[in-house]
């Protein structure tokens, strides 16, 4: 196979201990480089999405895996459409990354729809992390801020999209709708 070839690429997909994704996502591509074979893979991905929530009155943004106990490899395939045989050994000899998913010597590619669907996901969510509100409808939840602070009640509505939820509050003896940002509240 002529080295400067550029081939087509295709996606695959590993398994590796949950947990451990990013730990094997850096052992992998040590030992590409060390072997010098790094141009044929040229992206190993941990597929996550930035999501923000709030811990301890805190917003924080984490990154949360989309799929704990997988990599996603992209690799440069050879003149006979696989996954070139040096690359496959090295892969299948780092401690600690399993199986392709698929068939043992013939992995399945993942379709382009997906691998689209989930690139541009990352992407997204790095521009605009995605909400994670901690409340569901039935939660008991105290209002820490704006007119009706220190209240209690129950969450009525939950609107991740934009953000607020809505809080049940009792106000002189009458059950009252509050529309609240969600980090306005907490559990009780």
């Amino acid at each position: 196979m002529d080295s400067h070839a550029v081939t087509p690429s295709r996606w695959f997909v590993l398994r590796v201990p949950s947990n451990l994704e990013n730990r094997m996502r850096e052992k992998l591509v040590q030992r590409l480089k060390n072997e010098g074979l790094e141009s044929l893979v040229p992206n190993v991905l941990v597929p996550t999405e930035s999501v923000s929530e709030i811990k301890g009155g805190k917003k924080k943004v984490i990154q949360r895996k989309l799929y704990p106990g997988y990599l996603m490899v992209e690799m440069h395939l050879d003149d006979e459409g696989k996954i070139p045989e040096a690359v496959w050994f090295l892969i299948r000899e780092t401690a600690g990354i399993g199986d392709f998913v698929g068939a043992d010597r013939t992995p399945v590619p993942m379709s382009t729809t997906d691998v689209d669907r989930i690139l541009a996901g990352m992407r997204k969510s790095d521009e605009r992390p995605a909400l994670r509100i901690n409340f569901k409808v039935g939660d008991r939840v105290k209002i820490n801020e704006g007119p009706f602070e220190s209240y209690n009640g129950v969450v009525d509505e939950v609107n991740d999209a934009k953000g607020l939820v809505r809080v049940i509050v009792t106000i002189f003896g009458r059950e009252t709708p509050v529309e609240l940002e969600y980090w306005q509240v907490e559990s009780t």
